[in-house]
């Protein structure tokens, strides 16, 4: 009999020692690191920690970062919701390999993201000598950091829209099509409210991938201070510059991004859990 109870004293301890270890362990890796950042970031007080924000170049490394985000993120939006759509609603041929062009840039390294772009539009590229003569500048250009940063986050919408989109079905759609619909009516009044929480949460982890893309963009912008400099970016070369502090808060900025994009996440799952009672008795 006692060695029942000590059977059941361990099962139960067995979790409780598991989620220590997990919460020690992402708290050595995640947490540390992220709490020495904004203790970096404030070293030296929080007058140095805002004068960080108010120079020439890491106001333009925010704007342009802002910028790439708000071009990169509806396109893949766009692009999410018809492949999810594409896939989840038609049999076709060549839907298989479809799925594997969008999970493609999951596997590939930024970096190389970025040289394909190159091979493509660079000098020595297919289209490139065209471009040059037509005074067209994608490389080391905005047109290129938005193409390399459309590439590396293209998968994170459809990746979130596809499984849930193929769990519901096409009945929904099927009966309003039979009560008289049209196609953009019963996407916009079936389809749309359906699978808006996650098309919310795959545009959200789009838009944090996109401000924080560091290899693509590393490869495609040049660098150029002021021009072509992400936020990432900047952060990079103020640390090579010594200037701990200036690197630090803009990272801590990057960081706030990342806490932000969690809490919205949560919330996000709370509210599509809130509309759908039957998940949440599964």
């Amino acid at each position: 009999m006692s060695g029942v109870v000590a059977s059941r004293s361990a099962f139960r301890l067995g979790p409780a020692i598991a989620i220590a270890l997990a919460l020690g362990w992402l708290g050595l890796i995640i947490g540390l690191p992220l709490a020495l950042v904004f203790v970096e970031a404030l070293s030296k007080g929080a007058e140095a920690f805002l004068a960080a924000f108010s120079e020439p170049d890491a106001l333009s490394a925010i704007r342009l970062t802002l910028l790439v985000a708000a071009i990169a993120v509806p396109i893949n939006a766009g692009f999410g919701l018809a492949a999810a759509w594409a896939i989840a609603k038609f049999d076709f041929r060549g839907k298989g390999l479809l799925l594997t062009l969008i999970d493609l840039p999951l596997s590939l390294s930024p970096v190389v993201a970025g040289l394909v772009w190159v091979l493509v539009f660079g000098a020595r590229g297919w289209f490139g000598p065209v471009l040059d003569i037509a005074g067209i500048k994608i490389i080391f250009a905005l047109p290129g950091i938005i193409l390399g940063t459309v590439l590396v986050t293209a998968p994170l919408v459809a990746r979130e829209l596809i499984p849930l989109m193929a769990a519901q079905g096409q009945d929904e759609e099927l009966a309003a099509i039979t009560l008289g619909a049209g196609g953009w009516t019963t996407f916009f009044r079936v389809t749309l409210p359906n699978i808006r929480w996650a098309l919310l949460h795959g545009v959200l982890l789009c838009n944090a991938r996109a401000m924080g893309e560091f290899g693509a963009v590393s490869v495609l912008s040049g660098k150029i201070r002021g021009l072509t400099e992400t936020l990432p970016l900047h952060v990079e070369a103020l640390y090579n510059d010594y200037d701990f502090v200036g690197a630090f808060a803009a990272a801590s900025l990057l960081a706030g991004l990342a806490m932000v994009t969690l809490l919205l996440k949560t919330l996000l799952e709370r509210a599509g859990r809130g509309e759908n009672p039957r998940k949440n008795k599964a």
